[in-house]
């Protein structure tokens, strides 16, 4: 089995549509969309979902209204502004850093991990699709990138596929290392601008 990742450096190059051809094209493989931020290659493969799974990331603070005696400690603590005067946690603000389930008198604030976003495994008229959907406001893309990767990987030595092709994900950040890691191939896909060529230079070193 051979894994090939379609990469671009940024994002509208045309990655997805040659990830697609190439889907049409190869024979006894399994696909994988990385692009897990702003992912589209289920808009060329039109899947139907056959196993949904949830994807927890991170832990934000939730706070026990049986417990809590609004003393509003955590309030004067937290520097992201996320707990509101109605002591209910504003689960976007928060960045988890666990502080004010530190200087609780009562224990009421828990930390609790995030449901961070949903990865799937569909049947598409080329084959099988993994593929995920983080969620608004969340973080940890690249650890999602290689759980879709891992999947993809473990389906195709059940089912012997010969290729696993990946639609990785743009740029050069953490999602990028992850789509990138243990391949085989990487096609980088760029345009003829400044920009095109600066960043796919970038993803080539």
């Amino acid at each position: 089995m051979k894994q090939i990742v379609i990469i671009s450096g940024k994002g509208g190059t045309g990655k997805t549509v040659i990830t697609g051809a190439l889907a049409a094209l190869a024979k006894n493989k399994i696909m994988a969309d990385c692009d897990v931020d702003a992912a589209d290659l289920h808009l060329l493969l039109a899947p139907d979902i056959k196993e949904r799974n949830e994807f927890r990331s991170g832990k934000s603070a939730v706070i026990n209204k049986e417990q809590c005696v609004q003393c509003g400690k955590c309030i004067e603590v937290c520097r992201f502004d996320a707990i509101g005067r109605d002591f209910i946690v504003d689960g976007i603000s928060c960045e988890g850093c666990a502080f004010c389930s530190f200087v609780c008198p009562a224990g009421a604030v828990q930390m609790k991990e995030n449901v961070a976003g949903e990865w799937f495994i569909s049947d598409t008229r080329f084959g099988p699709l993994v593929h995920a959907k983080l969620g608004t406001a969340e973080e940890n893309s690249g650890k999602l990138v290689s759980l879709v990767r891992k999947q993809a990987k473990d389906l195709a030595e059940k089912v012997k596929a010969d290729w696993v092709i990946v639609d990785g994900a743009p740029g050069i950040g953490c999602p990028v290392i992850a789509s990138l890691s243990g391949i085989d191939c990487a096609v980088v896909v760029t345009e003829p601008t400044l920009s095109g060529l600066h960043d796919a230079d970038r993803v080539l070193k």
